[in-house]
């Protein structure tokens, strides 16, 4: 591909975990309004439950998580004093209603929590909540916290899928993002999670970091296959050290130019597909039988804040620090930092901070630009039954934008606009042409390639 067409498109856009994106979020949305929104829940609803876990012994130094370092357990105990207040204040506000189809949980590491903690956090959940037989549990696993008794753990509260951050096998690439972990220590907790009745293993590679090339990347990307996960992702390194400060101890200097980052994902992609992965969406394989796979070959794939998605849930409902709940009515999002999630909770129960309503407007654009993330494609009449008259706006730029776009990137076929495959690397800044808050000049993005 051109190099000048890669650059073009490799601007910075949002990726697209929803819309109205955070940056778009307000103080407007208070504790009160969260609470009228999940008593409106429906009583047959089905909703899925993200707890989050913001501690890590170890920062590594290109991670954009919500998580800090801690070298005792204390904070974490502190932490989940609040964490099981603020399931108590949720679940009777609920009452009883909704059900629950599916727990991940996310970090941070949730994987530092001693054994014990981790399955009271599942006990208290399952005694409030009432949980599908076949609910989902995820968990993402740091290697290097890993032991027989965590494991037995992740067994306890019934772990079916297991996603771990692999990032790069390079020991030279590790140095660079602080984030040592062999081949092996990753080989060890995917035989014993499976061990132990995961059902899927998900590995996180990442392109773009410091010191690496085509090759090096393309070397652990086989290696990764060599473990025979279920699904993979290929993220975009997001280098963002005006949110996250500790990225400033990575040289930028050795940092890939978009070029290629394109070319580490070309490659890397070529590989995982030939071994017989289906691509989803812009970053995502999974192997023809996988869940995802269904999900993206039947076009109800979703996006939600943690990527690519097959969780039909009617709602998702946020847990902890940072965490961000996703109903009918809107967004909101709790505190980010550890200390004001604790306060706010153990005072007021809830810890909500900001978020934002979805006009009808919102939920035109936001339908459009999650099939396009997810489908590479929307269907004109099924917008138009969808949403009438609400959707005019969206066909008139849909079709300007393909009939203006000269690089071969976004077409109209008849009833359909597509993405092409020469434009899937670029979906985010095609997805971006339909975001009307973009134009705010809100928030700043990592880099779209």
């Amino acid at each position: 591909m051109d190099e000048d067409l890669i650059r073009k498109y490799a601007t910075p856009a949002p990726r697209y975990t929803s819309y109205p994106t955070a940056p778009h979020f307000h103080a407007g949305i208070s504790a009160g309004i969260h609470r009228g929104w999940l008593a409106a829940l429906d009583p047959d609803a089905t909703v899925s439950l993200y707890i989050h876990v913001p501690f890590c012994d170890r920062l590594c130094w290109f991670c954009a998580c919500n998580t800090k370092q801690v070298r005792q357990y204390a904070p974490l105990l502190r932490y989940l004093e609040a964490l099981h207040s603020e399931i108590e204040t949720v679940a009777t506000v609920l009452d009883g209603r909704a059900r629950v189809g599916a727990v991940h949980y996310g970090g941070g590491s949730p994987t530092m929590l001693e054994p014990r903690d981790l399955i009271a956090v599942d006990e208290h959940l399952r005694s409030r909540f009432r949980f599908l037989p076949d609910a989902e549990i995820a968990v993402e696993i740091d290697a290097n916290d890993m032991d027989e008794a965590r494991f037995d753990a992740l067994a306890a509260i019934g772990l079916s899928r297991a996603s771990l951050g692999v990032q790069d096998f390079d020991p030279r690439v590790q140095k660079a993002i602080n984030r040592e972990q062999s081949f092996e220590d990753t080989r060890t907790v995917v035989e014993a999670v499976r061990r132990r009745g995961a059902r899927s293993v998900n590995l996180d590679l990442l392109y773009g970091l410091p010191h690496q090339t085509e090759v090096s990347v393309a070397s652990t990307a086989e290696q990764a296959l060599a473990l025979a996960p279920d699904r993979l992702a290929l993220f975009g390194y997001a280098h963002v050290p005006w949110m996250k400060k500790h990225q400033a101890m990575i040289d930028e200097a050795v940092l890939p130019d978009p070029v290629e980052r394109f070319r580490q994902f070309g490659r890397a992609a070529s590989l995982i597909s030939s071994a017989g992965y289906e691509a989803i969406g812009l970053d995502h394989f999974a192997r023809p039988s996988d869940a995802m796979a269904l999900a993206s070959r039947e076009r109800w794939l979703r996006r939600n804040f943690q990527g690519y998605t097959c969780d039909r849930a009617d709602a998702l409902i946020g847990l902890g620090a940072s965490s961000v709940s996703q109903l009918p009515q809107g967004y909101v999002q709790n505190a980010p930092a550890a200390a004001d999630y604790e306060r706010r909770v153990l005072s007021e129960g809830l810890a909500t901070v900001r978020g934002i309503e979805l006009t009808a407007a919102d939920r035109v654009r936001s339908w459009v630009i999650e099939r396009l993330m997810c489908d590479l494609a929307f269907s004109r009449c099924e917008l138009l039954t969808r949403f009438g008259e609400a959707a005019s706006p969206i066909l008139d730029e849909a079709d300007h934008l393909a009939a203006s776009d000269s690089d071969g990137l976004f077409e109209r076929r008849g009833n359909r606009y597509a993405v092409t495959e020469r434009g899937r690397l670029f979906v985010r800044s095609i997805a971006a042409a339909f975001d009307r808050y973009l134009q705010t000049g809100a928030g700043r993005h990592s880099a779209a390639v």
